[in-house]
């Protein structure tokens, strides 16, 4: 294990004395160098032990007794007893015998699970924001397909600038949806910077519409909502710092009029 164990439930079952083997090797030589973890296992040989002693206890059987008597006297050594010597099966109390490994027994199945139903709890986080992320595509990709199927919406081509000649970049807008694609293929941005899409409106200062740095020379591809009353005449992205900037200060990497369609 070279770094820190990659399941918390890894601590609960050590306190717990599952872990075996390469595992229980593995956590016992990191918590030897890392305090943080030796917390957590301590922390965790606490929780076992509160769950130990919060299991209800139960009587056996008579069934039960009547066989842990005989099997204590049959483990004796073989001699005779004189009557004023206590009956062996005397020795201790019966049920002590008999408690404690059922005690015992059960704190253990509640503590396994516990640590069952805290993975499964996590595993279904995991599976419900795995849904919600799927949703949120096709959600997106409804209104991709919608957006370029109205006769009404509008392609921006994006030209690139004398630096980057090779880019190939495109807006689709639709005023009555309020909604704008963007597409393109741009290498990644310098360090600490950022691109950022603008819409140019026919009157005022141009508005931001969102920041992005592809990680490769792949398309870009994301849907993003129309400001409210705005009228674009043209489409730029500009080199920003990280975050982006209320407005413009970069230099231009692509730029595309919005054609005339009056």
């Amino acid at each position: 294990m070279n770094g820190h164990p990659t399941r918390e439930e890894d601590f609960d079952l050590c306190a717990l004395g599952v872990l075996e083997g390469d595992e229980k090797q593995a956590i016992e030589v990191h918590i030897a160098s890392c305090s943080n973890c030796a917390q957590k296992l301590a922390e965790a040989r606490g929780r076992m032990a509160l769950l130990a002693l919060s299991a209800p206890p139960h009587a056996p059987s008579p069934r039960v007794r009547e066989r842990l008597l005989r099997q204590i006297h049959e483990s004796q050594a073989p001699r005779q007893t004189s009557a004023r010597e206590k009956p062996l099966g005397r020795a201790l109390p019966w049920w002590t015998a008999i408690l404690v490994p059922a005690t015992g027994a059960l704190a253990i199945a509640t503590i396994i699970l516990w640590i069952g139903n805290g993975r499964l709890n996590r595993e279904l986080q995991d599976l419900r924001g795995a849904a919600a992320h799927q949703a949120d595509e096709l959600k997106q990709t409804r209104e991709m397909v919608d957006l370029m199927g109205a006769p009404d919406s509008v392609a921006v081509k994006l030209n690139p600038s004398p630096d980057m000649p090779t880019v190939q970049a495109h807006v689709m807008f639709n005023m009555r949806k309020r909604m704008l694609m963007y597409s393109g293929t741009l290498p990644p941005p310098p360090p600490k910077m950022t691109y950022q899409l603008w819409l140019v409106p026919a009157s005022g200062n141009p508005i931001s519409e969102g920041v992005f740095s592809p990680k490769s020379n792949a398309e870009d591809l994301w849907m993003m909502p129309l400001p409210p009353g705005a009228v674009a005449k043209a489409f730029a992205v500009t080199i920003e710092p990280a975050g982006g900037m209320p407005q413009p200060t970069g230099p231009k990497v692509l730029i595309g009029a919005v054609p005339d369609t009056s």
